[in-house]
């Protein structure tokens, strides 16, 4: 795992004029990886998001669980089944997602940010209406077949009432990426996916998107960053953005074509990757813009 070595009290000293830039600016996470189940990382994401929100800025945590949702499938004698990295999803799966996100890993996320000072609500997007969801059906590409995938969704759309109603109290929303489709089935989404479309729908000023890698790199292992949609259209055709990374960047696209400023894939396997990459010049991992 990287060290993380920044002086975060330096870091904080100078960061008087990004403080300054970006308050009362909404600023959506995707929170996931090993800042999940690190405890020392977990610690630290906490303490970040209510400084954050501390110094007048919108924090809105988005989170998965994937290896959360593994673990209780296991114990109950259930195999997970994948298609493309992309969990099969039947009604009793469905029901392990439910408690797992909306439950323990949401519950907790809330319950750290507590214990660090802040106040926080967790909610699914079940509730108010915050995700209309519709079933995912994956194109199997090299056989052009239609596969089921269950209750697995793609965000239909977004209703921030709620996300307003929180940010006027003074609250963290911290949200499980499970929406409701016109079926009334619950369904499973991407974190990544909602991350970008909540970010989207409140013209949020940054998404980050933390990950297991250092963030987008060239074919020499090389950090890259300073992207806009121009270069990273020819990354795609080049090769160098390829399988596991490209459904992530299609949502850090997809974000800075629809109102979001910028666009940020850090690393979380680092200490306060979060206040890094807001506070200070270098950041932590790969930041897209807009064209200018």
């Amino acid at each position: 795992m990287p060290s993380n070595t920044y002086n975060i009290a330096s870091v904080l000293t100078e960061s008087l004029p990004y403080i300054q830039k970006f308050q009362g600016k909404t600023i959506v996470i995707k929170y996931g990886g090993n800042a999940m189940v690190d405890e020392a990382l977990k610690s630290s994401f906490a303490r970040d998001i209510v400084l954050m929100k501390s110094v007048g800025m919108n924090p809105i945590v988005v989170h998965g669980g994937g290896p959360q949702i593994g673990k209780i499938l296991e114990k109950i004698g259930k195999q997970s089944q994948f298609i493309d990295g992309m969990r099969v999803t039947d009604a009793e799966t469905m029901d392990v997602v439910e408690m797992v996100l909306g439950g323990l890993v949401n519950k907790e996320i809330v319950n750290l940010i507590h214990q660090h000072g802040g106040h926080s609500i967790g909610l699914t997007g079940k509730d108010g209406s915050l995700i209309s969801a519709k079933k995912l059906k994956h194109d199997i590409k090299l056989t052009s077949e239609i596969i089921d995938l269950g209750h697995v969704g793609e965000v239909d759309k977004i209703d921030i009432s709620v996300i307003n109603l929180l940010l006027k109290g003074d609250f963290i929303p911290v949200i499980a990426p499970i929406g409701v489709g016109k079926d009334g089935f619950s369904y499973n989404i991407n974190a990544d996916l909602v991350a970008s479309a909540i970010a989207q729908a409140l013209n949020a000023e940054k998404l980050i998107l933390l990950t297991n890698t250092s963030g987008l790199l060239d074919a020499n292992g090389e950090l890259l960053t300073g992207l806009d949609a121009n270069i990273i259209d020819g990354l795609i055709e080049d090769g160098t953005i390829h399988s596991g990374m490209l459904p992530k960047i299609n949502c850090a696209l997809s974000a800075i074509k629809n109102g979001v400023k910028s666009t940020h894939i850090i690393d979380g396997r680092v200490a306060h990757a979060v206040l890094l990459e807001v506070f200070t010049d270098s950041g932590v991992g790969t930041l897209i813009t807009c064209n200018e």
